[in-house]
């Protein structure tokens, strides 16, 4: 079974030897109180656009000023600033221009009148930047460098650390390839930061990759081939967890001391049980979930912790991704591999473009003997949202299959996506509503947002499945007690489009 391999793969975690680990977090108890909202009737209440495409990426939102804050792109490194004190309405102020500095800006969050942005290098293998702003007057109050490439930056609870997911990428060339690494910024401290890479887990490489980790660069080291993506901190502040996207892993982060605990391998999802049906065809006329001799590694983007039961969890957003690279390139076409005659005996079948032969792959694994033909077929990006037991790395729920069918029960599935991600699994976020833990979960493809209700995060039930502008990129959830009216606002923004839209349910 599906489910018995991934939990031997996780309880099998490796741990740098230079590292030392602690206890297990105690959770938060969380004392804001309860608004009478009905979970299941999010609907739009205000929009802004703020350009075309890759205008609208991240979001944050500081509730002294009541300003949101979102990454643009578009033509020019900024942020943009919206005044929400009179929400629903919307006003656009002046953004903050980065385009002197910086190369890009991939990511914001907020803390307490305090803005933190994700800011790369000019050259985008060089150390990038968190720039700390004051969200009232705009002005900067310091500019910590980081490693190559932040892409996430985000604050701990408490406030009084901001990490950043430094992704490392290789020029196009890949002649240059930084170290991944993920920095702590000490707010309390004069913002001095510290910033960690991989190395010490570079003796434990083999071990990692028979377990589903992927280090596959090209002359890279284990710490050149790590790619930082995301991070969630635990509701205590005082660990981080990390997803490395293209090496199918998370890495555990002790942040007080300023330590990387342990990479967690994802292992890998088996299509032929009927749990983890995929539609992999865009070519054969038809939407259809069903199960082939596949196997798909997760590669999650997206990653949040949240707490239950006094227990804390992680919800994965599984999108997959690959590398695409002037010098280097993994992706293929089933129908480009040379499949094992034994292992594949109606490969021709398989190969077919109504069948298995579309379906976009990876080239780098599945030879596992050697011999120059593929005896595996690995797909890329699990195509759900996978839950985790943060003390221990085991699987305890999955949204997947699920998902995906209540898309295709709503009309809104993209068949032209079916070889290459499906709904493509881009987001997930956790909030609170009427006293229910939710996971409000972005699919790219689909341009739609699907709640459910994780409360009790073994069982994930269910809630709302809306549409959002094209090709939602970030999903930030505004607590009552922050909002500017008082109520839950989800707020959605879509990088396909430039829109942000602002989503709340009813009262009760």
């Amino acid at each position: 079974m599906y489910k018995k391999l991934f939990f031997g793969i996780l309880l099998s975690t490796v741990v740098a030897t230079s590292c030392k680990k602690d206890s297990e977090s105690e959770e938060t108890v969380t004392t804001d109180p309860v608004v009478p909202e009905d979970a299941a009737t999010f609907k739009e209440v205000a929009s802004q656009k703020l350009g075309g495409e890759a205008a609208s990426e991240i979001s944050a939102y500081d509730a002294k000023s009541k300003r949101l804050f979102v990454v643009n792109n578009e033509g020019a490194t900024k942020v943009e600033v919206l005044d929400l004190s009179n929400f629903p309405t919307v006003s656009k102020l002046q953004p903050i221009d980065f385009s002197t500095s910086s190369g890009g800006a991939n990511s914001v969050s907020v803390y307490d009148g305090k803005l933190a942005v994700a800011l790369e290098a000019k050259t985008k293998t060089d150390d990038g930047s968190i720039a700390i702003i004051d969200a009232a007057n705009l002005q900067e109050i310091k500019r910590v460098t980081v490693g190559a490439l932040p892409d996430m930056v985000t604050f701990s609870p408490d406030g009084n650390y901001i990490l950043s997911a430094n992704e490392g990428e290789p020029n196009a060339e890949y002649t240059i390839d930084p170290k991944g690494s993920v920095s702590i910024i000490n707010t309390k401290n004069n913002y001095s930061a510290v910033t960690l890479d991989f190395t010490a887990f570079e003796n434990s490489k083999n071990d990692l990759i028979s377990k589903g980790f992927r280090v596959y660069g090209k002359n890279a080291s284990l710490a050149q081939d790590v790619e930082p993506e995301y991070i969630a901190v635990t509701p205590d502040s005082k660990k981080a967890w990390v997803t490395l996207q293209e090496n199918n892993g998370i890495a555990e982060v002790d942040i007080v001391s300023g330590t990387i605990l342990r990479i967690v391998p994802l292992g890998v999802k088996d299509i032929n049980l009927s749990e983890n049906a995929f539609d992999v065809s865009d070519k054969d006329n038809k939407i259809e979930l069903k199960t082939w001799p596949i196997k798909a590694f997760y590669l999650p983007d997206a990653i949040a912790a949240f707490s239950a039961g006094g227990s804390n969890y992680l919800a994965l957003a599984n999108e997959g991704d690959t590398r695409d690279y002037k010098g280097f390139k993994e992706e293929a076409r089933v129908e480009e591999l040379n499949l094992d005659p034994t292992r594949f005996p109606n490969a021709a079948t398989l190969k077919l473009p109504a069948n298995l032969g579309r379906l976009t792959v990876t080239k780098i694994q599945g030879d596992t003997d050697g011999d120059g033909d593929f005896d595996e077929i690995y797909s890329t990006g699990g195509r759900s949202v996978t839950i985790l037991n943060a003390s221990n790395g085991q699987l305890v729920a999955e949204i997947g299959k699920d998902l995906e069918s209540r898309v295709i029960q709503a009309g809104k599935y993209d068949d032209t996506r079916s070889d290459n991600k499906g709904v493509e699994v881009e987001a997930v976020t956790i909030g609170s509503v009427n006293g229910r833990t939710l996971a409000f979960i972005g699919m790219e493809r689909a341009d739609m947002i699907a709640i459910y209700d994780v409360s009790n995060p073994a069982s994930p039930l269910f809630v709302q499945l809306f549409e959002t502008g094209d090709a939602p990129e970030g999903v930030h959830f505004i607590k009552p007690k922050d909002s500017p009216n008082g109520r839950s606002i989800l707020v959605v923004a879509s990088e396909g489009d430039g829109m942000i839209k602002f989503y709340q349910p009813n009262k009760l």
